[in-house]
């Protein structure tokens, strides 16, 4: 995974919303506020704290431990959001919440309370017909969060 992109301002939001949609827990995408550039890692590269360890990584897992003590270092870096800072049940509430149809947002609104809400509702939306309209609503959520994160940070940022 260690996605490294040496990009130049202004950053193309498809990147940074690519970096923020990490499909696994523990990975974490930082950007440089000067260069553009995106990092991602997993907490593992940062956990290497030995210089010697180096030898006993791969050549792939040695880089990135480099660049993740680069990116602790710096300054310049800063964390793009994360899971907990998109939270997707939210997302899942609201797009529930926007479904015209009475009985089928009941029926959405049903299937993400408890214990195995994503699955139950990635199932419904399924079944319904509505993934396409879910990843497009999701997406779309998830290019806000990127947007609003880049106006605050004061990165430049180009919508293609």
């Amino acid at each position: 995974m260690g996605k490294r992109k040496d990009m130049a301002l202004p950053v193309r939001l498809r990147d940074v919303v690519d970096a923020m949609d990490a499909p696994v827990d523990g990975w974490m995408a930082y950007i440089n506020r000067r260069t553009g550039e995106i990092v991602s890692f997993s907490e593992d590269d940062v956990a290497f704290h030995d210089d010697d360890d180096g030898d006993i990584l791969p050549d792939w897992q040695a880089e990135m431990v480099i660049k993740a003590k680069e990116v602790e270092a710096s300054d310049d870096f800063v964390q793009l959001p994360d899971k907990f800072d998109i939270h997707e049940y939210a997302i899942m509430e609201r797009f529930c919440y926007g479904v015209d149809d009475d009985r089928l947002r009941q029926d959405l609104l049903d299937a993400i309370k408890g214990s195995g809400a994503f699955r139950r509702f990635k199932g419904m939306i399924r079944r319904r017909g509505l993934e396409q309209a879910w990843w497009t609503y999701r997406d779309a959520a998830i290019e806000t969060i990127a947007t609003d994160f880049l106006e605050m940070e004061g990165i430049p940022f180009q919508h293609n």
